[in-house]
């Protein structure tokens, strides 16, 4: 079972991966509305390519835009959730490992300890973002049954990973359910509300250009919108 689930099933997961984003990326290219979203930009495309990279450049900055800072509680859990699901995941000594061994090379990897306290940083922050859609009302009412599965996947290799690790009772199950876990995450991410790993920097990109052209930032040069 370990052979296949680290062979053709982890190579399926990012078949579906990759394609899947792909695929999505250019459907969501394709729904743009000629009339709505893409006036003028080829025209100015310089003022719309500036304000995309600036737009995805300040909400990837704590506090760097109006809406971060009107929540900065919020932004503060968010910040670390989000850093803590991606940095140990790249940057994990095991991961790194495995990539000297498949493929001959590896990048940097935090030290155990620090990949230990990010990853009960990614639970706990779970758990506050849970119960925040739970006590909430402004959140609850727009939450779906989707949404906890969504949130239950996405933590879930963090989870097993840490219960593997440490060996906790049943190592070989831990080490398996951690790898299926992983590849669930892979699978369900072109395809669920994950996929903004890599759909926010078009939508980012898209609302930067359409203000940065439409909406104020060409006010200077007499521009119509």
């Amino acid at each position: 079972m370990y052979n296949f689930i680290t062979g053709p099933l982890a190579w399926f997961s990012f078949l579906v991966f990759f394609i899947g984003l792909f695929i999505r990326s250019v459907f969501y290219l394709i729904g743009l509305d000629s009339k709505l979203d893409r006036i003028s930009y080829r025209v100015n495309s310089f003022y719309g390519i500036k304000e995309a990279f600036r737009s995805i450049l300040y909400w990837m900055l704590p506090f760097g835009t109006r809406g971060w800072r009107t929540q900065p509680g919020m932004t503060f859990l968010f910040f670390i959730f989000h850093l803590g699901i991606v940095l140990p995941t790249v940057f994990l000594g095991a991961h790194n490992m495995i990539l000297k061994e498949r493929w001959g090379f590896s990048l940097f990897a935090f030290p155990d300890y620090l990949s230990d306290i990010m990853t009960i940083v990614v639970l706990v922050s779970a758990f506050v973002l849970l119960i925040r859609r739970i006590i909430l009302p402004k959140v609850r009412i727009l939450t779906k049954s989707s949404d906890y599965m969504v949130l239950f996947v996405a933590i879930l290799p963090f989870f097993t990973g840490f219960m593997a690790f440490h060996q906790f009772s049943n190592y070989p199950f831990w080490m398996i359910a951690h790898i299926i876990s992983g590849e669930i995450l892979l699978i369900a991410i072109p395809f669920t509300k994950l996929s903004h790993c890599f759909l926010f920097f078009l939508t980012r990109a898209q609302l930067g250009m359409d203000y940065g052209i439409k909406r104020g930032g060409m006010k200077r040069n007499n521009n119509i919108w």
